[in-house]
């Protein structure tokens, strides 16, 4: 576990149960604490009060008496509107499918979050991520999975700086869930929410689709659903209702179920296909973090194309300062632009990048990575 008691260390504090351990693991070492929990705007529908917890007390006091830390209120509704659930609402009107919580992590919690904390005299800010930062031969900070497989977050860290990534500290990394879990019912830490957090916190008791659709321009753009060859077959609702392999919801009868190909929001066609035709052998990716620095050449590597996508054997290739190439040692399915792709070597990231539509087609070289 990192120790972190040689100075001042803000701790996001959401109230939920990871970062009340978190906060717990810190005092336990000494640490001089203090807590930082914003407002977005989006809590009035985040889950029932923990029982007993007293609702006038309200979440800064709560915190307090449980932990013994005091923790600042920062509102940043404007900024959380701004950064993230903007940036929500633009990914599925240019036909992509967004990643909220990896913004959120760059921009508010390691980004905003970050400035208040320096502002407070705090050099570092930990949150309740299950990851790990290690540091390389010449000091360099890495960043690394958490020891619980099932709970591992390094995924949605990928595109943190590495001056962020130096800033950060995760005290439940070489931890599991359950471990958690007997921390807090041994010290008596219940969390202020009953309910967890879900992956996209500001849609609460609505469907996704329900959400845009009160939010974006012409939701009612209904437009053709046309086969892979371009015959048109049937007709969509709206682009932003769709995500690639999407199954459902097409309402297109055939003697296969077609899934979702492609967005076109140039020509506001929805292009599905059979399930053989999701499958892809290589992705671009733009804005690439390179963690530890741009390798000379193709890396030998294992790739995620989304949160729930078992890391699979690849091969990546630098394109640019900031774009590569991921070949993948067996065809994908899915691959889907707006969503993230992280390459590890063994446990530690080497770069996360967006996925975009292939700019160059079908590639015909090989490429001597050794998968």
């Amino acid at each position: 576990m990192p120790r972190f008691s040689e100075a001042k260390t803000a701790v996001a504090l959401s109230g939920g149960i990871d970062s009340l351990v978190s906060a717990f693991l810190l005092k336990q070492q000494g640490a001089d604490v203090v807590g930082l929990h914003f407002i977005t705007g989006f809590e009035t529908a985040s889950g029932e009060a923990a029982s007993g917890q007293n609702p006038a007390e309200g979440i800064s006091g709560y915190l307090f008496r449980l932990t013994g830390i005091e923790t600042r209120i920062i509102d940043i509704r404007e900024e959380f509107q701004n950064r993230v659930v903007r940036y929500f609402i633009d990914a599925y009107q240019s036909g992509k499918t967004p990643n909220p919580c990896v913004v959120c992590n760059r921009e508010i919690k390691f980004g905003l979050m970050l400035d208040h904390a320096r502002a407070l005299g705090a050099n570092r800010i930990a949150t309740g991520h299950y990851a790990r930062i290690e540091k390389t031969s010449d000091g360099k900070p890495v960043l690394q999975k958490g020891a619980d497989a099932a709970k591992d977050q390094s995924y949605f860290l990928a595109m943190l700086r590495p001056e962020q990534l130096e800033a950060a500290c995760f005290m439940l990394g070489d931890k599991t869930k359950a471990e958690v879990r007997a921390i807090a019912a041994q010290n008596c830490l219940e969390p202020f929410y009953k309910k967890e957090s879900q992956d996209i916190c500001f849609i609460r008791n609505t469907a996704c689709q329900d959400f845009l659709a009160a939010r974006i321009e012409h939701p009612d753009g209904e437009g053709d659903i046309v086969d892979s060859a371009g015959n048109v077959i049937g007709r969509h609702r709206g682009l932003f209702r769709y995500t690639i392999g999407q199954r459902r919801g097409i309402n297109c009868p055939a003697a296969r179920p077609y899934y979702v190909l492609d967005i076109d929001t140039t020509q506001n066609r929805l292009v599905v296909g059979f399930e053989d035709e999701l499958y892809q052998k290589r992705c671009y990716i733009s804005g690439v973090n390179w963690i530890d620095g741009k390798p000379p050449g193709p890396v030998a590597v294992k790739t995620r194309i989304r949160y729930r996508h078992r890391a699979v054997k690849s091969a990546l290739i630098p394109a640019g300062e900031s774009t590569a190439i991921i070949e993948f040692l067996k065809p994908q399915a899915a691959v889907t632009p707006g969503q993230l792709a992280v390459c590890w070597q063994d446990d530690t990231i080497i770069a996360g990048g967006w996925i975009e539509k292939n700019p160059y087609g079908t590639l015909s070289q090989n490429h001597n990575a050794r998968l």
